[in-house]
């Protein structure tokens, strides 16, 4: 019998997913944090407070959920990039950041079809929002759908590098 490749097009698009959108959550949650745009760099508060401006754009929360997302959000960004990186119960943190990516494409979506002209908030910076952000934010969803489901399949398959299976027919190798 012959064994799997231990690389083929679903693992390379689950490390391509890993490492885009774990460096890519990383880098937004730090911005956001620390506004590295600014100098002199304000403080960890203040950049909290101008997300949470950001977050209020959107219209789609209420006051006290705009400040919940505005300090959890991007403490969380970086976690799940970390998280994602490292690979640990990866079918949890992908399917987690499959979630925020659709959430996040969703409220893109919304603001640019209602004609908002608000700043999109992804990485701290005053980015207008425009079709390129829908169509990055868009192709960023994708992948991290596609890691995810790549990360349930590739989980049910024995690992290329395990020895094969014992079936009943097959002769036991005493081991002592």
């Amino acid at each position: 019998m012959m064994q799997s490749s231990p690389f083929n097009l679903r693992r390379a698009i689950i490390w391509l997913g890993r490492l885009v959108l774990g460096g890519i959550f990383i880098y937004a949650g730090y911005a956001k944090i620390f506004l590295p745009i600014m100098h002199p760099r304000p403080s960890v508060g203040v950049a909290l407070a101008f997300f949470a401006l950001q977050v209020g754009s959107y219209q789609l929360l209420p006051p006290w959920g705009v400040n919940f997302v505005a300090h959890t959000l991007p403490f969380a960004e970086v976690a799940l990039g970390l998280l994602l990186i490292v690979g640990w119960r990866l079918r949890i943190w992908s399917t987690l950041a499959s979630l925020l990516m659709l959430g996040f494409f969703a409220a893109v979506v919304r603001s640019y079809a209602m004609g908002m002209q608000i700043n999109c908030g992804c990485f701290a910076n005053p980015e207008p929002l425009t079709g390129m952000t829908v169509l990055r934010d868009g192709l960023l969803a994708a992948l991290a759908v596609a890691m995810t489901v790549f990360a349930f399949i590739e989980a049910r398959k024995p690992h290329p590098w395990s020895p094969p299976a014992q079936t009943a027919g097959s002769p036991q190798i005493p081991t002592s």
